[in-house]
């Protein structure tokens, strides 16, 4: 992190706030590589919703293919791009180390490179041998699922000799051949051994030159600009590798094959680097290395046709300022084109005007994907950010269905956006492909320029980040009903249900319980053996007899086994599996089937309906994932009292009595954070005393702590912080409008001024403002500040739940200051736009909330959101 020291008053921005941050732009767009891994992931990886997959990858050739990257939002292994991307990624550590070193983001960025050059390594078991795909690409994209459970046929795909693909065997020289200069110092062997791997792959692009090997990518990554460019680009990088001029003259040599501008003889400079044509990265390159003029005027004629124009010939921009070349991915072609440039403007054979306009276009056309347009690109990052890109995996289907659940499971940080069409439109839609699908090329040249310019600009990478999401729906269970009853028999029909996403899981092993009570049986003499369960139907499952469970108190169980049946998600036959069973007693017993554990719910679902019940436990592997055996449902625990206060001019400690109802108390939270035991607090039998050492270091204002019990709800304990000895003589006075502004948001976001309207100065740190609304469903949720004049960094947010649910308002967000963020003058005031979503982006309904502003577009008083100073209220009106 940059620390930059700040000079200006609390309500004047600096120059530096008004950049986006680069920091944590970076830290995403390098994380969204960890997404995109295929094969045996590591225990560092850091979400916990990818899994191993595509574990089986090469068998049909019997060679181990496991590893690399899938392409995009589907699931084949295309190593055109792949190659191009890790190259791309290596070329970011060459010019922009000590950036990606200071922004911590190096070793991240260090070990994707390495997933996938470990991965090319395999892919090239011989010299004139290269398996450049795994997976067939119509067969993957007709269907919807995630990658942790494909089924499809996943057929290996290579070049050689006698079927030779120059392109693709080249590009994975540049590859590995990028990844031996950056590793050079770091781990001499593994350098040497991609090295070593680049030149022969070198050698047989070469010596070939053709691409008539090179078939099951087309349609999808058919090279349309020929191998010339990728033999300079791998010629390059291994010239830069080995110091071997024989491979800069052989670059050089390609140079005439390279493609021109239409009826001329000039080199293309109207198109950009990508995964069909590296010309232009190679032309740069080569400028760098000889200074030769051909180069530099390539270069600086593709960058001046993208920036300010060449020739009276410019790139068309939207009218918000992005240069876009082409529907499909404009983004992408726009932010690695800002990296050419900025690489360029830092070369010393650029000239300094030149070097000014070529970052300038740089900064802009970042600055337009992460937001400058009125929406950020990159998912997770900034203000209206994508929340439907088109992938597989982060959208995380059971049904086969771009539709089910209609919402992302996941949140895909730092994958940029294909982008807009040239009127700047765009739609969030999982089915727009075109604007909305990501790729693994389309972050690569993004995280090169994002390095540049936290380089320049600095940024704040979140400490400690991770994508570790909370569970947001059962993965497990049974949907069942009644088929029919009688007096001494009942037929069920039951639905067990895989929709398993963190990760998504094959469930091979799962089984269910369905408990009966046999008492009426057992009074008239008779015994469990007495009863017989039949299958009506059957899509896979072990059917057993009664089983004991209880049998002091009658109690016994089915066991419905599908151990051997694959239930997956991954379509309407896979994520559940049906069986239809009657358990019949003696003939000559009334047996009461109402009383049962596993009838509790389903006395209403009849006529073929089914409900999903708890009480009818599920096992993977013998282990319970869900539901609650007979006997063993708990009532929820709580606490008393549910709010205390907290003076700290007069520190005392707080008690609270847990009542278990059965529970355990697992821990106490402060949002994320965990009190520690006999630090923060102490347990004594049932009470719970909250430490004043741990109060005393908490801002005045609202604290809300978490109560997490083994079952149940968990009970939120509110404490008030005030402070008796501050003396305060500012007041505060609120204004607002609303970003966001349709009945049903996946985020709240709003614009707030503060204004102190007293005649002495506030300490902001003494300061709270609260947004009252109704949570509409209970889920974790996030806050951010997208821009604040007291500078980002310094305002928090906490979200309360109340106490005493009231009319448009169950939860309020407590919106504070450090003490980084200074002082507020009178008659000054200081804005803040923030955003506040629910971890899985479920919709609020807003328009209901106390705290709603309506539909206007400038700042309003605005009296529902309530301002505190020291603990006192001195604006606005609580609920």
């Amino acid at each position: 992190m940059r620390i930059k020291k700040n000079t200006m008053s609390a309500a004047q921005p600096s120059k530096a706030q008004s950049n986006y941050n680069y920091g944590e732009a970076l830290q995403k767009a390098i994380m969204f590589y960890e997404f995109q891994r295929s094969g045996k992931l590591p225990a560092d990886i850091r979400n916990n919703w990818r899994g191993d997959s595509g574990l089986s990858d090469g068998s049909d050739a019997e060679i181990d293919l496991t590893g690399g990257w899938y392409d995009a939002g589907d699931h084949v292994k295309f190593n055109l791009p792949m190659a191009y991307s890790a190259a791309m990624l290596a070329w970011s550590v060459y010019e922009a180390e000590d950036a990606l070193e200071e922004s911590g983001q190096l070793e991240y960025l260090l070990k994707e490179i390495k997933w996938v050059t470990d991965y090319l390594i395999k892919c090239h078991p011989s010299a004139d041998v290269f398996y450049y795909q795994v997976g067939n690409g119509n067969t993957d994209h007709s269907w919807w699922g995630p990658a942790e459970v494909m089924q499809m046929e996943r057929p290996s795909y290579r070049v050689d000799v006698n079927s030779p693909g120059s392109t693709v065997s080249a590009a994975a020289a540049a590859a590995l051949a990028a990844a031996g200069v950056i590793y050079a110092d770091r781990d001499p062997d593994y350098a040497e051994t991609c090295i070593q791997h680049a030149k022969e792959l070198f050698s047989f692009a070469d010596k070939t030159k053709s691409d008539s090997g090179y078939t099951a990518a087309n349609g999808f990554y058919t090279s349309s600009s020929g191998f010339y460019d990728e033999l300079s680009w791998s010629g390059v990088w291994l010239y830069l590798a080995t110091k071997d001029s024989d491979y800069l003259d052989k670059a050089e040599s390609y140079v005439p094959n390279w493609s021109t501008e239409s009826q001329s003889s000039t080199i293309s400079y109207k198109w950009a680097q990508c995964w069909d044509d590296v010309h232009y990265g190679a032309a740069l390159l080569l400028a760098k290395i000889t200074g030769k003029e051909v180069y530099k005027n390539s270069t600086q004629m593709h960058l001046d046709y993208w920036s300010t124009g060449y020739n009276g010939s410019r790139i068309s921009y939207t009218p918000k300022g992005l240069a876009w070349l082409d529907s499909w991915g404009a983004l992408r072609y726009a932010t690695t084109t800002a990296f050419l440039a900025s690489v360029y403007a830092d070369w010393s054979g650029c000239s300094t005007k030149k070097a000014e306009t070529y970052r300038q276009f740089a900064k802009e056309q970042v600055d337009y994907a992460l937001g400058s347009s009125g929406c950020s690109f990159v998912v997770g990052y900034g203000i209206n950010s994508p929340e439907r890109p088109h992938h597989r995996t982060a959208h995380s289907s059971w049904a086969d269905s771009m539709n089910v659940p209609a919402y992302h499971r996941h949140t895909l940080y730092g994958a940029l956006a294909g982008g807009p069409d040239k009127d700047d439109s765009y739609t969030d839609e999982i089915n727009n492909y075109v604007n909305n699908e990501v790729a693994c090329d389309y972050n690569a040249g993004f995280v090169g320029v994002l390095a540049k310019l936290y380089g320049e600009y600095g940024g704040d990478p979140i400490a400690d980040f991770t994508a570790m999401e909370e569970v947001t729906n059962d993965e497990y269970f049974v949907e069942a009903g009644i088929n029919a009853s009688g007096s001494n028999f009942i037929e069920i029909k039951a639905l067990l249900n895989n929709r398993s996403g963190w990760p998504a899981r094959m469930g091979d092993h799962l089984s269910f319980k369905y408990f009966v009570d046999i008492t009426e049986a057992v009074n008239a003499g008779y015994t469990a053996d007495d009863f017989t369960i039949k299958a009506n139907y059957n899509q896979g499952a072990a059917v057993s007899r009664l089983l004991p469970w209880d049998e002091a108190d009658n109690i016994y169980y089915v066991n419905v086994d599908f151990t051997g049946t694959k239930i997956y998600p991954g379509g309407q036959s896979a994520y559940k599996k049906e069986i239809q069973f009657r358990i019949a007693g003696p003939d000559m017993v009334s047996w009461d089937n109402s009383n049962d554990h596993s009838y509790t719910g389903l006395d209403g679902a009849t006529s073929g309906k089914v409900v999903k019940t708890n009480y009818i436990p599920v096992y993977d592997s013998g282990v319970k994932v869900f539901g609650d055996e007979t006997g063993s449902s708990q009532t929820s625990s709580s606490i008393s009292p549910l709010t205390a206060s907290f003076d700290k001019n007069n520190p005392e400690d707080v008690q609270v009595k847990l009542i278990y109802n059965g529970n355990t108390l697992d821990n106490i939270k402060n949002g994320n954070d965990l009190l520690v035991k006999d630090n923060d607090y102490v347990i004594s039998d049932d009470i719970v005393t909250i430490l004043s050492s741990y109060l005393a270091d908490k801002s005045v204002g609202k604290l809300g702590l978490i109560f997490d019990f083994s079952e149940g709800n968990d009970p939120v304990f509110t404490i008030t912080i005030t402070d008796s000895s501050v003396i305060t003589t500012g007041e505060l006075k609120v204004q607002a409008f609303h970003v966001n502004t349709p009945d049903t948001v996946s985020s709240i976001a709003a614009k707030i001024r503060l204004y102190n309207t007293g005649i002495g100065d506030i300490s902001l740190s003494d300061v709270k403002l609260r947004y009252y609304y109704t949570i509409d469903g209970e889920k974790e949720q996030q806050f951010w500040c997208d821009w604040s004049s007291a500078g980002t960094d310094n305002v928090t947010g906490t979200f309360v739940k109340m106490g005493e649910v009231k009319s448009g308002a169950d939860y309020y967000l407590e919106i504070g200051f450090k003490e980084g963020a200074g002082i507020l003058s009178a008659a000054n005031f200081l804005e803040l736009q923030v955003r506040f979503s629910k971890s899985d982006w479920t919709n609020y309904i807003q328009t209901d909330d106390y705290s709603y502003q309506g539909t206007g577009s400038a700042y309003a008083d605005s009296d529902k959101i309530t301002a505190y100073l020291a603990g006192n209220l001195k604006w606005g009106i609580e609920p």
